[in-house]
């Protein structure tokens, strides 16, 4: 087994190993992997943090042996806690990384951070409030930042920011923690899942308190929810169905 660990301030993660191929998800500076299949040029790669597979770029990343793997792993939460940071290298040039990246490896790069850090768990009642560091984020399939994210990757960030941790997809999460009866039951930082007609759930918000959500949809946004669903009130229409609300924390 190889392993490797993302030296880059962000990394695209692809269904099959060519770049015309779409983005299933992104590799955070700092995040770690284990090396399933290394060819030529690309590798298929499992994060560590959620075990979500495919492949990257081999120019991307830098190997690392199993016992830094494991070292990785056994690291306290240490993350970027601002929207837009930069560690200089050891050149002496600055490097943006993102909300959300990983800082385990600072001392392995070395590389200096003197920025905002997120080292403890919060309270759910922290969730919301995080969620509004990405509020007007643009939609992007596969992505995890302020910069382009989708619904998964926003809840996936969002609970990962505050200590907690999610699976990538939206199908996923709806197989973590318990299922509430009624939409009354909820509370703010729950999660609601949501299906489309073949009855997949395809779609995931956060729940904020007196009925409204924080969800990507075109972007980072907020509306209504009730029973049947999501309520846009600009289009004057549900645009998800609801499926299921689930406690998480």
């Amino acid at each position: 087994m190889q392993y490797g660990i993302c030296n880059l301030s962000i990394v695209p993660l692809r269904f099959e190993p060519q770049d015309p191929s779409e983005m299933v998800s992104q590799i955070l500076y700092g995040e770690h992997f284990k090396v399933l299949e290394k060819r030529k040029k690309w590798s298929k790669v499992r994060l560590a943090f959620d075990h979500y597979e495919g492949w990257v770029d081999n120019k991307q990343y830098i190997e690392i042996t199993e016992e830094e793997y494991n070292k990785f792993d056994e690291h306290p939460l240490c993350m970027v806690g601002d929207m837009v940071e930069f560690v200089s290298c050891d050149d002496n040039q600055l490097m943006p990384i993102p909300l959300g990246a990983s800082l385990k490896a600072l001392d392995f790069f070395s590389h200096q951070y003197e920025g905002t850090t997120i080292v403890e768990k919060q309270s759910k009642e922290n969730i919301v409030d995080t969620a509004f560091l990405f509020l007007n984020a643009p939609y992007l399939w596969g992505g995890k930042t302020n910069f382009g994210i989708d619904c998964s990757g926003f809840s996936q960030m969002v609970y990962k920011l505050n200590g907690y941790k999610l699976l990538r997809d939206a199908s996923q999460q709806a197989t973590q923690g318990d299922p509430l009866s009624f939409i009354e039951e909820s509370e703010p930082g729950d999660l609601a899942f949501f299906d489309n007609e073949e009855g997949a759930i395809t779609h995931v918000g956060i729940i904020m308190k007196d009925n409204y959500i924080i969800h990507a949809h075109g972007k980072v946004r907020v509306d209504r929810i009730d029973h049947t669903g999501i309520y846009n009130p600009e289009k004057r229409t549900h645009t998800h169905k609801l499926r299921v609300i689930k406690r998480i924390i």
